[in-house]
């Protein structure tokens, strides 16, 4: 009886101090990555784009991406009081999409990555674990991704999908995981020779409970750093798409801003307050997100720590 009472007790105390010590290891993680100044001042930038992108509509009104409003206002107008950033070859403010394009940019970035992410790591580590022949297929199947070039792969699947932020989304995700499947295979061929996983195998634990209790868990620094470092390739894929003409023709990106701002002669004028912005806000967002990464990195791999 004090046996059967007592064994929910140690499983309470056992599950306390597991929270605990797993409340430590993220303090200590946080403490690290706030140590490290590019990676602090990158989640600062990142911030900054967020909320910029969670209140355009307090900073600037949908309405006023419309041709509509801009029939009365100036064309290619310099920044001025009424607009800050001045407005396009259709009168319509430059501050305005700016700050709603930070939505579709970031959006796009971050489905893009998710799809890439869950792809290249389910694969990479389906691969690296069961190895033999399902390993050569899957491992053919990530060369011919990695050996078309991205760009007219890209182009192709948005002309004939469509060109909504959904679908070049997707479109970005499924084409950019070639990589990180391929890192993954690697670390998790490393990872499954190890002691701990042999003994796990020898005292039966299956194929699904090594690759979620050991493998994956192992990877995940990897997987996660991967993640981080995938949004900025994403977000220029996405502006490079929509500068050539394949982005959402009715809502603004910073690359239709550039695709926008070629097109008006903007770029031949030198009115730098159509081009300029966009620019900015791209270099900076995947700045950000690249320290970032590399904070995470030397965080996460105490081998980096010192570099």
């Amino acid at each position: 009886m004090e046996a059967s009472e007592a064994s929910p007790l140690n499983t309470s105390s056992a599950a306390r101090l597991t929270w605990a010590r797993r409340q430590q290891s993220w303090s200590r993680l946080a403490a690290r990555f706030f140590q490290d100044k590019g990676g602090a001042f990158g989640l600062a930038l990142l911030l900054f784009f967020v909320v910029m992108a969670l209140v355009a509509p307090l900073i600037a009104p949908a309405r006023e991406l419309t041709a509509i409003a801009g029939r009365d206002n100036p064309d290619l107008a310099p920044p001025s009081s009424e607009f800050p950033l001045g407005t396009d070859e259709l009168g319509r403010s430059i501050l305005a999409q700016l700050v709603w394009g930070a939505r579709i940019s970031l959006f796009i970035g971050l489905v893009a990555t998710v799809v890439a992410v869950v792809i290249g790591s389910t694969l990479g580590v389906t691969a690296g674990f069961l190895g033999g022949r399902v390993e050569r297929v899957l491992m053919a199947f990530d060369d011919w991704f990695l050996v078309i070039p991205f760009l007219p792969l890209a182009i192709v699947l948005a002309a004939v999908l469509g060109s909504s932020a959904t679908i070049l989304a997707l479109v970005i995700g499924t084409t950019s995981w070639a990589g990180s499947g391929r890192l993954l295979r690697a670390q998790v061929l490393s990872v499954k020779e190890r002691a701990f996983v042999e003994r796990s195998r020898a005292l039966g634990g299956g194929g699904w409970h090594i690759v979620t209790k050991h493998i994956v868990p192992h990877v995940g620094p990897l997987i996660l750093a991967n993640a981080i470092l995938t949004v900025p390739g994403a977000i220029l894929a996405e502006s490079t798409l929509a500068f050539l003409g394949f982005g959402d023709r009715f809502r603004p990106s910073w690359g239709k801003m550039l695709d926008g701002a070629l097109s008006s002669g903007a770029i031949s004028l030198n009115d730098w307050w159509y081009y300029l912005p966009p620019g900015l806000c791209i270099v900076g967002v995947v700045l950000a997100f690249t320290l970032v990464g590399r904070a995470l990195e030397r965080v996460l791999d105490p081998r980096l720590a010192g570099r």
